[in-house]
């Protein structure tokens, strides 16, 4: 996070003597990235935020992992997966599409609130689709609706509790998720050309405290070589003991519905819609915005291929008018890997000539390595997808390789 925060009470001055109201000492705990050479934060709990009285083996979710060869464009219908899952909750009730050794892309559906759940491996940004929640955290709580980005940092005790239905696309990181360096000051201050600033981004504003004991944390950590692994602790008391805390680390929320496009007078780039950058990825939105205005502009977008990206683009409300007779519905995934130029669909260049402005709405995550498909992307993939720009309709289920597991 580019900017200090203090939430409930602390003491004066760090690591000094800071006392319960029964003369006990709170447990202070510094949480803090890269080998504590980064960004930090010190929380105060009542416990001891180590006490645990039990730690066992947990099965999470896997999937299937095959690469995406023959090298093919691909399209997702995340709908399709509605109650593929019998968990139900914004976690374990993940279904996984693409992986690679930077980042996981999943999808889900639920409404029942997740376990107490920590991300070990890295940060976590999980975007809106519809519907609203309460995401508990030890920092406390923040309140989410359709269109927001959730940024948790690694490690961060957190529970989702969706309100009704929730829809959501998770971009799981090996590491840190954070606004684009080019858009900070040396000093971590988003700079004028951002398209967003501090006044856009929402944190905890009070903790949130319970006390209960003998409670159970999921924990999903790093195994043998790249292998995802999970551990089911038990504490002695609630980890949402802390009475306060402050510094730069800690979740917050982003809406899409803030960021403001960067237009000009011919067609922009992709990373003028940078939001984040994670390692090896990058996260941007596409918001309604005004089109060139050149008076020969040609508002589509280019024939492209970006030589160093797959581009992952999630299709979340609007009209995406470049991709107008590809089948591209509410909820749809492409997926087009490097190796294959890419563009509009027949016809949208044309089309788009005159247009005055743009009110598509879409997540693009650009993945400097290969992605692989895993189990549920291969069950709702629109497999004639590959071949809308010859405008033919052949539907073929293309052999893959030997899969491991993801």
């Amino acid at each position: 996070m580019p900017y200090y925060r203090q939430v409930g009470v602390v003491p004066r001055k760090r690591h000094t003597q800071f006392r319960r109201p029964d003369g006990g000492l709170y447990a202070e705990e510094l949480m803090g990235v890269e080998g504590f050479s980064s960004d930090a934060s010190l929380l105060y709990h009542r416990h001891l935020p180590t006490a645990i009285v039990s730690s066992e083996v947990f099965d999470g979710p896997t999937f299937d992992r095959r690469p995406n060869h023959p090298l093919k464009p691909r399209h997702l219908k995340t709908h399709k997966l509605d109650g593929a899952s019998s968990a139900g909750d914004p976690v374990l009730g993940r279904q996984h599409l693409l992986a690679n050794g930077d980042v996981r892309i999943s999808y889900s559906v639920a409404d029942q609130p997740s376990p107490l759940y920590r991300n070990a491996i890295g940060d976590e940004c999980v975007y809106v689709e519809s519907g609203s929640a309460v995401v508990e955290t030890v920092f406390g709580t923040l309140a989410v609706s359709a269109g927001d980005y959730v940024v948790i940092p690694t490690s961060t005790t957190h529970r989702w509790v969706p309100q009704g239905e929730l829809r959501t696309l998770v971009t799981e990181a090996s590491g840190h998720i954070r606004p684009p360096r080019r858009y900070l000051s040396s000093k971590g201050q988003f700079l004028e050309h951002a398209p967003y600033c501090e006044r856009d981004l929402r944190g905890p504003a009070e903790p949130f405290s319970t006390d209960e004991e003998d409670v159970e944390v999921l924990v999903q950590h790093r195994g043998s070589g790249s292998a995802t692994v999970w551990t089911r602790y038990v504490y002695a008391h609630h980890p949402f003991d802390v009475v306060g805390w402050d510094g730069c680390l800690y979740p917050y929320v982003f809406s899409i519905h803030d960021f403001e496009p960067i237009t000009g007078r011919l067609h922009q780039p992709p990373p003028v819609h940078q939001t984040f950058e994670g390692p090896n990825f990058v996260v941007c939105s596409f918001v309604p915005r005004l089109f060139d205005y050149h008076p020969d502009g040609i508002p589509a977008p280019y024939n492209h291929a970006n030589v160093d990206s797959d581009e992952v683009i999630f299709y979340t409300g609007g009209d995406f008018m470049s991709r107008k007779g590809a089948g591209i519905e509410q909820g749809s995934i492409s997926l087009h890997p490097s190796g294959f130029t890419h563009g509009p669909q027949p016809g949208s260049v044309e089309a788009s000539i005159g247009k005055a402005a743009t009110d598509e709405l879409a997540v693009m995550v650009d993945t400097f390595r290969p992605l692989d498909l895993l189990d549920p992307a291969l069950a709702c993939e629109d497999t004639s997808y590959a071949w809308t720009w010859a405008g033919r309709t052949i539907d073929t289920n293309d052999p893959v390789a030997d899969s491991t597991t993801g």
